[in-house]
């Protein structure tokens, strides 16, 4: 048996924006779909030399779009610039001549652990430029994080800052060789190289290292929502998929002001922040400084921004400072809005809709897989809740452990059939890991869990360790925590299963409160009561515990690892990409 996803099946009314869908009919675009075809777009396919930097920066300076802004770069506290396709050129070329000059080479790991600023993304593309992969990293890991991450990577050169320098823990690390040091106004070490200093005598054209479709593109660690992080490692053939998501599931065109809010220390903020976008000529919008609310929104009305891609976390973060903030700005140059993460609730979802007019659009995807696989699209229906179809040329299922689809309505192992352009290519130095993920006969096992129904859609439920099996029935974290968020108190809830001796598990449920509601026994019974009469007695908390935040990754999704060893009250292991 199964908890069907009830709360969440309501039809969405979608109203024409103003924008064509790139993608045609769903049924039309997945018949026949090769992805040979899309080879066809990228210059490698005619010359066989590869590179990344060559498909997202040098090909569009070299035509004409060269003088077409490919950045836009904003910092409340003061600095606004643009840079050109042909500007990006030209600072990639001159940072790829410091790295050669630092003796870096093909294959090397260069470790960027930068605030979003503009070179962070110069940085990233001159590592590409000569070759070598980077190893992006969030500006928010402390030492530990840091550590793990350059170890595992054997990174022998890191791009940082003085201010982030002492969280990198140079006497422990000796592959590290060397540090590059952006805003560096003082007195260098022998083993530091001022960017700017330097960038002032480097060549303005450096040819880029050609590649094959297999060489390395870039390792990101995972968020850590299951443990501590691992590397995952890209190849260069993953542009063929973030070139197609980002024109299909993203809508994008070169008319297109793009915004993506992630950063390039995660992999949306690579794979859709600077690869895909890139890959089409889009315009990209990055905005600088910490979270405000007043900001996010002038930007869309300063900037006209079309295309807005972000996380469930800043969705809520937004809808919690309230409506009159949106209300201050002109948001009617949005054409399309999508979401990355854990799902977003279905308040969230609606209050979007109200502020804007329109409705994010989910896209499933990990790390791991490198692009999208599931989504819904823009031109399509889609129902409050469903992840939606996978993406032309992929199959995406849920089976059971032995990797036998299940028949609608049954939760399972949300898999993909192995095969798709961004599939990552090992996880670093961990071959057995690699493997895993690949346990069940044919498949690549996500280890989420899906509901998938009669028309072949698929309900994200949570992580497949997190179904709870209570009373014989299992359960779906995300449908009892969709149902707990539509309660007027609750602003936030995460679900875990307790271990219990007569129903094997009960639903535990950790709730951060709306403004205004006091944390009390009746209000417990009341929440329990209205998940009990919106979904199943067996669906209702039997315990609920009132918390400031539940813990969550910066990509939104909920770290219930961390949940239920507060349960048990044992260490919750690495938090290091919690959410602040």
């Amino acid at each position: 048996m199964s908890t069907e996803p009830s709360t969440q099946a309501i039809e969405w009314e979608r109203k024409p924006n103003g924008i064509q869908a790139n993608m045609p009919a769903y049924a039309e675009a997945a018949k026949d779909f090769d992805w040979k075809t899309v080879e066809a777009e990228f210059d490698w396919s005619k010359t066989g030399k590869v590179n990344i930097v060559h498909e997202t920066i040098d090909r569009h300076a070299d035509s004409a779009r060269g003088d077409a802004v490919a950045l836009h770069y904003y910092h409340p506290e003061g600095r606004q610039e643009d840079y050109t396709f042909k500007d990006l050129k030209k600072l990639s070329s001159q940072f790829a001549a410091v790295l050669k000059n630092a003796g870096v080479s093909k294959g090397d790991r260069i470790a960027v652990f930068l605030p979003r600023m503009p070179e962070l993304y110069i940085a990233i593309l001159g590592i590409h430029r000569v070759g070598a992969i980077p190893v992006p990293l969030f500006e928010a890991f402390m030492e530990q994080a840091v550590f793990d991450r350059l170890e595992n990577s054997q990174s022998n050169v890191c791009v940082t800052t003085p201010t982030l320098k002492p969280r990198v823990p140079q006497d422990k690390l000796p592959d590290l060789k060397q540090l590059i040091l952006v805003e560096s106004n003082g007195e260098l070490a022998a083993n530091e190289i001022s960017y700017e200093e330097s960038m002032k005598a480097a060549p303005e054209w450096v040819e880029p290292e050609w590649l094959t479709v297999d060489d390395g593109l870039v390792i990101h660690y995972t968020s850590g929502s299951t443990g501590r992080s691992k590397g995952v490692l890209h190849r260069q053939y993953a542009m063929v998929g973030h070139y197609q998501t980002s024109k299909w599931s993203l809508n994008l065109s070169q008319d297109d002001i793009y915004w993506c809010t992630a950063d390039p220390g995660w992999v949306t903020g690579t794979s859709y922040g600077l690869y895909g976008p890139w890959t089409l000529g889009v315009t990209s919008l990055v905005v600088g400084g910490r979270f405000d609310s007043d900001v996010w929104f002038s930007m869309i009305e300063k900037y006209k921004v079309t295309m807005w891609y972000s996380a469930p976390t800043a969705y809520r973060m937004l809808m919690a400072a309230g409506d009159a903030i949106p209300a201050k700005y002109d948001l009617s140059s949005l054409k399309h809005i999508c979401s990355v993460g854990e799902p977003l609730n279905p308040e969230a979802l609606k209050w979007v809709k109200k502020v804007t007019g329109l409705a994010p659009h989910e896209t499933w995807w990990m790390t791991e897989t490198g692009m999208h696989i599931i989504c819904n699209y823009k031109g399509e229906d889609f129902a409050i809740g469903a992840t939606g179809k996978a993406f032309p040329g992929t199959y995406a299922s849920v089976v059971d452990d032995a990797g036998k689809e299940l028949p609608p309505g049954q939760i399972g192992n949300l898999v993909v059939k192995p095969g798709w352009p961004a599939m990552m290519q090992a996880i670093w130095r961990n071959k057995p890991k690699y493997d895993e993920y690949f346990k069940i006969p044919g498949w690549y096992a996500s280890g989420d869990s899906a509901i998938r129904d009669e028309d072949g859609v698929i309900w994200f439920q949570g992580r497949a360790d997190d179904v709870i099996k209570t009373a014989g029935e299992r359960v779906g974290p995300f449908v009892v925590e969709s149902a707990l968020v539509e309660h007027p108190a609750v602003a936030e809830a995460g679900v875990i299963g307790k271990p219990d001796a007569v129903r094997g598990h009960i639903i535990k449920a950790y709730v951060a409160l709306m403004p205004g509601y006091e944390p009390t026994d009746a209000l417990k019974q009341e929440i329990a009561k209205h998940v009990k009469t919106h979904m199943a007695a067996h669906a209702a908390p039997r315990e609920i515990d009132f918390v400031e935040k539940v813990p969550k990754t910066r990509s939104g999704k909920i770290m219930r690892r961390v949940l239920r060893a507060w349960d048990s009250g044992e260490d919750a292991g690495d938090t290091s990409t919690m959410e602040d």
